[in-house]
């Protein structure tokens, strides 16, 4: 039934002079997630409206869903055009596509009309009370109601006429690729996804870093951290994941320094590898899924220890949120039951009893001396032999 879908933007709109380099890469990122779909697809862009055509037949629910996964979308509008006729003749396609869209006709209903080519004649209010009238004859079950309606007709006319009447929800935010590139700190846990998930919806371009420890960590682990890659792209767009090589580092860290500052000290050369990787990719900051007091890492004295190795800005999306919000998140991206699969990454495996929660962070650069023979020669090692893989 349906030939094109009507996309709706929100924040978009109110850009300025620059509103175009928004819509194109908008155009861009939905061309990117149509060409997995089964069909033949173009898009328009027509007096601050996006429009998706098809060409013949195609996967309608797989459309959809590829478009509710593109940043910058607020709304998907499926989409009669016809031909623009006199008004008596749009009558018999208004009656066509309620007949089609609703299988029982004793709704309320409003009009809407928005009359873009000025061309035709009569005004919008005119033609809301001329195509009312005409649907009210055809089914006369049906009643107005301007307030709260079931159905809310709506007709465009412009060159030709698009009819609709469903408003299905877009993710929101602003198209991937309008606000620079950051690195992600990808775990296999709940949070990190979501971070990345919500940074993206920023505009923001991520690549990510999974730190490996084998044999400490299995391959399984590894393809779970995949695999969550792939869910976060599904709105993100390709990932370049980096997977680094911990073991040695983190041996190290095991074997000379307090057993309480472990993760500390850990997640602080987590931080520099993932800069200097950052730095090469060009990206302009670090993103993390550390949520205050979650766990010891996470304390604000914590937080304090691991940013003071960093020079480059640490985005925390999900810092103010309780478990619970962050699961929710997870639930609606589809990334909860692949972060819930019983594999350890590094973190998990060289945990102290009883963590420090409030480092000093004049012990905790002391006991990083205890390091300092080997430990150039370990973070070079581990950016030199970093594997890159592109997730899409």
């Amino acid at each position: 039934m349906f030939t094109a879908f009507l996309i709706k933007y929100a924040e978009i709109g109110i850009k300025g002079k620059n509103r175009y380099i928004f819509e194109d890469t908008l155009i861009a990122r939905m061309n990117q997630a149509l060409r997995k779909v089964e069909g033949s697809f173009s898009i328009s862009k027509e007096m601050g409206r996006i429009y998706v055509n098809t060409q013949g037949p195609f996967d309608y629910q797989e459309a959809v869903e590829a478009l509710q996964h593109v940043f910058g979308i607020a709304e998907i509008c499926p989409v009669v055009i016809v031909e623009s006729k006199p008004v008596e003749e749009l009558g018999k396609d208004l009656i066509s596509y309620v007949e089609h869209a609703y299988p029982v006709h004793n709704q309320t209903f409003k009009m809407h009309v928005r009359r873009a080519n000025k061309r035709y004649p009569g005004t919008s209010m005119e033609l809301n009370a001329e195509f009312g009238g005409i649907l009210l004859e055809a089914f006369p079950q049906m009643r107005v109601d301007v307030h709260n309606p079931e159905i809310f007709l709506q007709v465009e006319i412009r060159e030709k006429v698009y009819i609709y009447s469903q408003s299905i929800p877009g993710p929101g935010g602003m198209p991937v690729g309008t606000n620079g590139k950051a690195m992600l700190l990808l775990s296999g846990g709940i949070d990190s996804p979501v971070a990345g998930y919500m940074i993206s919806k920023r505009g923001v371009t991520i690549d990510a870093v999974y730190f490996h420890a084998p044999p400490y960590t299995s391959e399984r682990a590894k393809q779970k951290v995949v695999d969550l890659a792939r869910l976060v792209a599904k709105y993100s767009g390709p990932i370049h994941l980096h997977v680094v090589n911990f073991t040695e580092i983190q041996l190290a860290i095991y074997e000379k320094c307090p057993h309480d500052e472990l993760t500390i000290i850990m997640r602080r050369y987590m931080m520099k590898i993932a800069e200097e990787l950052a730095k090469k990719s060009g990206c302009l900051g670090l993103i993390t899924g550390e949520s205050i007091g979650q766990v010891a890492s996470q304390t604000m004295h914590s937080l304090a220890a691991t940013n003071e190795v960093c020079t480059m800005p640490v985005f925390r999306p999900v810092i103010g949120f309780d478990k619970q919000e962050i699961v929710d998140i997870a639930l609606k991206i589809d990334t909860y039951e692949t972060s819930i699969q019983p594999f350890e990454d590094c973190c998990t495996i060289f945990v102290a009893k009883h963590p420090v929660t409030k480092p000093n962070l004049e012990y905790i650069r002391k006991s990083e001396t205890k390091l300092q023979d080997v430990i150039d020669d370990m973070l070079k090692t581990a950016l030199e032999t970093a594997e890159t893989i592109l997730v899409e």
